[in-house]
């Protein structure tokens, strides 16, 4: 039975990885109910302290986010405890480069279009039926400034990132009208401890924070972002 639940509710995507933590605790510190979905769920004892006194507000399940089966279930087990889904947040991804496009496996092919693509294809499917009914909602998904042109050595990256944008617009020119505004964030290199460890000779202050990141998402989710369709917003940092 769904609770009585007053608060926005939001499905984040990845809340275990840089990005998603920043997000779940933005979101966590502005009262929005939460679902968690994330194959790692050991990675996510951090989150529980946000919700010591409101456990009712967080739901966590462990999902494989390529099983589209796995997911529906899990969705429809929030919407069965909270009653509804106000926002949805994509974080989850994969990113690998390194080999040429003549070079390419079919490996990693597949494993770049699988975490990138056919996860936001699943949770889509699952969860914006449900935004339908409702009339409205939020869908934010995460693209990368190589979506917006080929980097050498990026070839899969970059073409599943791009499918990401052309997803995302293609959403939101189906569902502007019925309420939903459907938007993308396009990061440039995020100040992780990866990042820096793979690149340490780089300028990392020059870098985008999660908690930049997490701040253009929560702006994308709130009702003052209602006029905004199909964006693909530049994140880069200085």
């Amino acid at each position: 039975m769904a609770s009585k639940n007053t608060k926005k509710v939001a499905l984040i995507t990845g809340p275990a990885g840089n990005l998603g933590s920043a997000v779940v605790e933005l979101f966590a510190a502005e009262e929005v109910s939460l679902i968690l979905l994330d194959r790692h769920q050991d990675r996510l004892r951090n989150i529980y302290p946000l919700f010591e006194n409101s456990k009712d507000h967080l739901l966590i399940s462990s999902v494989d986010l390529t099983d589209a089966s796995m997911v529906k279930t899990a969705v429809q087990k929030a919407v069965d405890h909270f009653g509804r889904i106000d926002i949805l947040v994509h974080t989850a991804g994969g990113f690998k480069m390194g080999e040429k496009v003549h070079e390419t496996t079919g490996k990693t092919w597949d494993g770049m279009m699988n975490l990138n693509v056919r996860t936001l294809l699943n949770v889509t499917n699952a969860v914006v039926p449900l935004m339908l009914e409702q009339k409205n909602g939020k869908i934010i998904t995460i693209g990368a400034r190589p979506a917006l042109a080929g980097k050498a050595r990026m070839g899969s990256y970059s073409a599943a990132k791009t499918a990401v944008l052309r997803l995302t617009e293609s959403m939101s020119a189906e569902l502007k009208s019925q309420g939903i505004n459907v938007n993308c964030v396009l990061p440039g290199t995020i100040d992780t401890p990866a990042n820096r460890e793979a690149m340490p000779d780089a300028d990392s202050s020059k870098w985008v924070t999660p908690d930049s990141l997490a701040e253009v998402i929560l702006f994308l989710s709130s009702e003052a972002s209602r006029d905004i369709h199909g964006a693909a917003i530049p994140v880069y940092g200085v």
